[in-house]
């Protein structure tokens, strides 16, 4: 048990003594896929310190059984790898609206919930511009998928 806390201690304090890249004011862009179709989201994201920021997605996504529209918020914390290379973290939630495409459900929209992890990569080059790929696990709560999605998307922002 002594072991186990030590390396729990050992790994906490890595994490908090890991230096972080200064992260752009801005950086605006699109965030492109999804777990189960194909989606497309607007995303903004705000840099609140050297190294966490405030992320904002509104995005479009659809399959065979539904189209829908979503707004996702997400705090996250960036350290820096090597030079331009950063990993970040974070949770969020988020708000959507489902419209079905099957004649079972064509009565009524879906109005959803969800919460959300982030973990990923990018590369700020050294023009304004950063490549990020990430993988978001999201648990649903609504009548129609109360279930955990997990969503893999290819980013690319304009950083100002």
């Amino acid at each position: 048990m002594k072991k186990i806390f030590l390396c729990a201690l050992f790994v906490t304090g890595c994490l908090f003594q890991a230096e972080a890249q200064d992260i752009a004011n801005n950086a605006l862009g699109l965030r492109l896929g999804d777990s189960d179709g194909f989606g497309t989201e607007i995303s903004y994201q705000r840099g609140l310190g050297d190294n966490h920021r405030l992320e904002i997605d509104l995005g479009w996504r659809n399959n065979d059984d539904y189209d829908a529209y979503r707004l996702a918020g997400l705090y996250q914390w960036v350290w820096n790898i090597d030079g331009g290379f950063n990993w970040y973290a974070g949770a969020g939630a988020g708000l959507g609206n489902r419209d079905f495409n099957d004649n079972i459900n064509n009565d009524d929209d879906d109005f959803f919930a969800f919460v959300a992890g982030d973990i990923g990569i990018e590369y700020n080059f050294d023009i304004p511009l950063i490549l990020s790929l990430d993988f978001r696990p999201e648990i649903g709560f609504d009548d129609y998928s109360d279930d955990l999605d997990l969503d893999i998307a290819l980013g690319i922002r304009y950083q100002f």
